[in-house]
């Protein structure tokens, strides 16, 4: 482990490859990569890209990836996807828009499953993250799965997030609809040589005048894409450096990692406490039991976890006694 650590942290992409395998994996193994890298991160700048199925993600993470090539920087992609019903993996179909990067040294691109995680992430994209900037990457760029009203975790793991649109959809307001008009710091409005890409710039402006902003707060700009072109992208990195450089959007990146930080130890506890419970008691039989009471209407939920709990309190008593 201490061989792959220094491998990784040297930038050897197969040694990042196998850490985040190791982190997906969420084992011990996975847990002592991370102990060994953590404070080796957070010197990359981390942009999601999020937005409404078919509204060209992959196409415009592609693009800002070749760009921040041209500027010297490594860059890595972490690719959400959906899950397999079957085999819990991937769908890799989006990858293919971003094979120009596969002979790239400069660039890695890890696609990862949701596996049945809510919130347009999958559960391991933090700790990816950390290994990707552990490891020389000075700009990650998050594609998320697309699913729309759920995606708000990607604000936590982003400094700058951009929600893309497209036009034509049959509703206008789609970031209304989504939820995620209030999680943009750009909105890139792409595929804008459809039909439509006026009226729907016209309504986002609307609606941003509509929402409560304090003096001096961030204004998302809105930036019209072709992406399959690669027109307008090089309008979306510069709106994307200037949220970076914006005084107040900087103390918002502080509280939204703060506030990521603590979402990730809740989630490390609760899950740290479950693992503690279910070797303190016969855990799995006793849930499958109280939920099949509880299926039949014979238990009400509360009761059941205060049974399961009022056990974990007796257990705890006698371990002290002992």
């Amino acid at each position: 482990m201490q061989d792959l650590t220094r491998a990784l942290l040297a930038g050897d992409p197969r040694a990042l490859a196998r850490a985040i395998t190791l982190v997906e994996e969420g084992g011990e193994a996975g847990r002592e990569v991370t102990r060994a890298t953590f404070t080796r991160a957070g010197s990359a700048y981390v942009v999601g890209v999020t937005g409404v199925p078919g509204a060209g993600k992959s196409t415009l993470v592609d693009g800002l990836a070749v760009l921040y090539r041209k500027a010297g920087e490594r860059v890595g992609v972490v690719a959400v996807d959906p899950s397999s019903a079957f085999s819990g993996g991937a769908l890799l179909g989006d990858r293919i828009r971003m094979q120009r990067h596969c002979s790239d040294p400069g660039v890695f691109i890890r696609s990862m499953a949701t596996r049945q995680h809510l919130g347009g992430l999958a559960e391991a994209t933090p700790a990816v993250v950390d290994l990707l900037d552990a490891a020389g990457h000075t700009r990650i760029l998050i594609e998320t799965v697309g699913v729309g009203q759920d995606e708000i975790e990607v604000v936590e793991s982003s400094d700058t997030v951009a929600v893309a649109l497209v036009p034509g959809l049959g509703d206008d307001i789609q970031a209304i609809k989504a939820g995620i008009l209030e999680i943009a710091d750009v909105f890139v409005i792409n595929k804008s040589d459809r039909e439509g890409a006026d009226r729907l710039q016209q309504e986002l402006e609307s609606l941003m005048s509509l929402s409560e902003r304090g003096a001096g707060e961030w204004v998302p700009p809105i930036v019209r894409t072709v992406a399959t072109e690669g027109k307008g992208l090089d309008e979306l990195r510069q709106a994307i450096e200037a949220h970076a450089a914006d005084p107040a959007s900087r103390r918002r990146r502080q509280e939204r990692r703060r506030a990521a930080a603590l979402r990730r130890l809740r989630l490390l506890l609760e899950r740290g406490l479950v693992e503690r419970l279910g070797a303190c008691l016969p855990l799995e039989q006793r849930l499958e039991a109280l939920a099949d009471q509880m299926a039949r209407r014979h238990r009400d939920p509360y009761s059941a976890a205060e049974e399961i709990l009022s056990e974990v309190r007796v257990t705890a008593r006698r371990g002290k006694s002992g």
